[in-house]
């Protein structure tokens, strides 16, 4: 070939010095565009993370504690009967609403009714006997008595006559000073006669009159008592309700005789129920008497109660506490015995910065931590501060502001990531998703 040499080892043709250095800067910018085309591969290759979001709001979050309970009656009555004897009339069923005072049941009381009657009659008798001795007449002694003070009070009284006149005569000279000190003595025996038969008139009076008084009225109380005795023990075999409520139990029939220290009959007030709960010691610290609360039953319709009692002591057996909550039942759905659900409200903040707590990533150490999507859609981890979680929700008190979007599903990957790795990931927003129940916490 003309104007080229061979290569005596390859057996190609030798360039010329000019031929060879095109050819140099033709591979050079070959291998400029191979890397280029390399690194905009890798930059495609950045890794892509698709996460759901969830702006932080402004809303109310409750702290609440939650329990299962059992309800119970605010007031039951399991009347026993006082005496042993058979059902003579059953008046009332099952569901069967009763006053106070009413008449449920009746037992067998003829006996006792013969009883009350006899001793009515006695009472009526003795207090008779006490109006009669009241205004009895005079006894023979107190009579004869009365005799000797009136013949007493004469000759006092014709003594003093005597006297005075004997004075009289004196200062005219018709008698002796020894006349006039005769009668003195005369008169002087005549008051103190006087005086004596009075004295015990007075006593007879008095002791005899207080004395069959007080037998009459002794009798008369005694037969008093004895009434009210037999009155009592009819009375209980008539069983009435000392509560306004609905009859739950009713196992005796006419002619059945109620076992001993059994109740006859059961009365409950079920217009307020109790719910009766166990919660741990923490969460007993975190309630008071008059917190809010609701009560859920089977049909998950909550009813709005407050709390009534937090037990100052611990169960025994559980190392728990009893806490009682109270709620009307006017309705009649919830029903003594039944399970149910119990959430007391310890706490209530009306306008908190709330996340879903999908979005808040614990650290090893316990710190917690959110990750911030910003408007360009570039992760941040951001530490933050967690109060109250409720109901699949947390209340962020440090770290974040109202208006904000955080990660949820996706949230731990981006936070296991190294932050170099994390500022170069591109994230994708999942698309919405229609709103779920959020699931109890």
């Amino acid at each position: 070939m003309a104007g080229h040499h061979m290569n005596w080892r390859t057996g190609a043709p030798r360039l010329r010095p000019g031929q060879a250095r095109s050819r140099h800067a033709v591979i050079l910018v070959a291998v400029a565009l191979l890397a280029g085309c390399h690194k905009a591969a890798q930059e495609e290759q950045a890794p892509v993370v698709t996460v759901d979001v969830a702006p932080v709001t402004l809303a109310k979050i409750e702290d609440t504690v939650r329990a299962d309970g059992v309800l119970f009656a605010r007031q039951q009555a399991a009347i026993i009967p006082k005496i042993i004897a058979p059902v003579a009339r059953r008046l009332v069923e099952r569901g069967t609403r009763v006053r106070a005072g009413q008449l449920l049941l009746e037992l067998e009381n003829k006996d006792l009714a013969g009883a009350a009657l006899k001793g009515q009659a006695t009472y009526e008798a003795a207090q008779a006997t006490y109006e009669t001795t009241s205004r009895a007449t005079v006894p023979e002694e107190q009579q004869k008595a009365q005799l000797d003070v009136n013949s007493a009070k004469a000759e006092l009284d014709a003594a003093q006559r005597t006297y005075d006149s004997r004075q009289e005569l004196l200062k005219q000279g018709a008698v002796s000073e020894k006349d006039v000190n005769d009668a003195r003595v005369v008169f002087s025996q005549a008051q103190t006669t006087y005086q004596t038969a009075l004295k015990r008139l007075q006593d007879l009076e008095s002791f005899a009159r207080d004395q069959a008084l007080k037998a009459a009225a002794a009798q008369r109380d005694t037969a008093k008592g004895d009434a009210q005795s037999t009155e009592a023990q009819l009375s209980y075999s008539r069983i009435t309700s000392p509560i306004d409520g609905v009859v739950t139990d009713v196992p005796y029939y006419p002619g059945e005789m109620p076992q001993s220290g059994a109740p006859v009959v059961t009365v409950m007030d079920t217009t307020q129920v109790i719910a009766k709960t166990h919660v741990s010691q923490l969460d007993a610290s975190r309630i008071a008497a008059g917190d809010a609360a609701n009560v859920i039953g089977p049909d998950n319709v909550p009813v709005i109660g407050k709390v009534t009692i937090v037990s100052p002591a611990l169960d025994t057996t559980s190392t728990t506490v009893e806490v009682w909550v109270q709620a009307p039942n006017g309705q009649g759905q919830l029903r003594p015995g039944m399970s149910v659900r119990v959430e007391m409200i310890a706490k209530t903040v009306p306008d908190a910065l709330v996340i879903p707590t999908a979005a808040i990533v614990t650290s090893p150490s316990g710190s917690t931590y959110t990750i911030v999507v910003d408007n360009a859609n570039t992760p941040h981890i951001r530490k933050v501060s967690v109060g109250i979680r409720n109901n699949g929700r947390a209340q962020v008190t440090d770290g974040l502001s109202s208006g904000e979007r955080v990660a949820t599903t996706g949230a731990f990957e981006l936070f296991k990531m190294d932050p170099d790795a994390l500022k170069k990931v591109k994230v994708q927003i999942a698309p919405a998703k229609e709103e779920e129940e959020p699931e109890e916490s």
